[in-house]
């Protein structure tokens, strides 16, 4: 049987991963960790999932693997207590707030043995996996540039430290470029090399500190365009936090994707609301597979830390690109 744990459940993922857990044959759900004792208190109730008194308690069980879902800032120590006791680790995305943090995170689960998984969730979409197969089946011809989005409501409501600098890194640009640079980077088999960013504050300025709008524009080493809409621009009352689109202009066409689109839309008066219940493939649940069967098989996952690191790096070239008001380089071995 295999043990998997949860390492806080600071990220609103957790709550789904749980579940994903449950619901793998063969696997067993040991419990979570988290050093917000009410919050863990909270989630151990609301799950009916053993709640252990410390991180280090929760290692001294012996689990196979960990899902890390802290806040960003806060991976590192939690990955680098897991690489230390053997345990191997899905961590939350992004990886870390800064480049050293993240370097240092990839490092440790490689010098001690352990995989490294990243949790970008699109890799395992039903309807992504469609498209890169087309695409690399060369079904699609060559693509010319791509527009791609991934907007949401702000998640104040959901969890507030996302719109605290210094627990998340910053804001929509932190949160939402991550997907997408790994997306395009993985239907596009290259590597970014130019970044440029316009970031505001337009939207919500009066309840947040941290950037609420942004537009990304990327080059890659192919000669491939992309844009990337990360903004927090739907309404707070939203049926849902986020949503991802991708269009792939091709010499023989236009390709349309909306990774969220298998859903019904229910509305209720009392209570009220609106929201909506996902009919179609569980791309999180067939991404917390992957890390299981992985562990098994005592392989790569298909999406590694490395992986993670590159979305990294774009995502706080942005950043950069945006206070300079001008492109930042990217080199394709992953430097400057």
């Amino acid at each position: 049987m295999m043990k998997i744990g949860i390492m806080s459940f600071a990220h609103l993922h957790a709550e789904a991963y749980i579940r994903n857990l449950r619901q793998l044959p063969g696997v067993e759900m040991i419990g979570l960790a988290d050093d917000d004792a009410a919050r863990g208190r909270h989630f151990a109730a609301e799950f009916a999932a053993p709640l252990f008194p410390s991180y280090e308690a929760l290692l001294d069980a012996k689990p196979d693997g960990v899902i890390v879902c802290s806040e960003n800032a806060n991976h590192l120590p939690l990955v680098q207590l897991a690489a230390a006791a053997g345990v191997h680790v899905l961590s939350e995305k992004p990886l870390a707030t800064n480049l050293a943090d993240g370097r240092a995170l990839v490092d440790a689960c490689h010098d001690a043995g352990v995989i490294l998984m990243t949790a970008f969730p699109m890799r395992f979409s039903a309807t992504l996996r469609q498209v890169k197969a087309r695409l690399d089946a060369g079904d699609l011809g060559q693509i010319y540039c791509c527009n791609t989005t991934n907007q949401g409501r702000m998640p104040i409501n959901e969890r507030a430290w996302f719109v605290d600098k210094k627990l998340a890194g910053g804001g929509a640009v932190m949160d939402h470029t991550v997907h997408l640079a790994d997306a395009l980077r993985w239907c596009l088999r290259s590597e970014v090399v130019e970044v440029y960013a316009q970031i505001n504050h337009i939207l919500h300025a009066e309840r947040v500190e941290v950037e609420t709008g942004g537009l990304i524009m990327l080059t890659f080493a192919n000669g491939v365009f992309a844009s990337i809409d990360c903004s927090w621009s739907k309404p707070l009352n939203y049926p849902t936090w986020g949503g991802l689109t991708m269009e792939l202009i091709s010499d023989r066409g236009l390709t349309v994707i909306d990774a969220f689109s298998q859903n019904l839309t229910l509305f209720q008066q009392q209570p009220p609301v609106n929201r909506w219940l996902p009919w179609g493939s569980d791309a999180n649940r067939a991404m917390v597979a992957e890390f299981v069967a992985a562990i098994r098989e005592q392989r790569e996952t298909a999406v590694t830390g490395e992986d993670g690191y590159r979305a990294l790096q774009i995502t706080l070239a942005a950043y950069e690109s945006a206070a300079l008001g001008q492109p930042v380089r990217l080199s394709v071995n992953g430097g400057r």
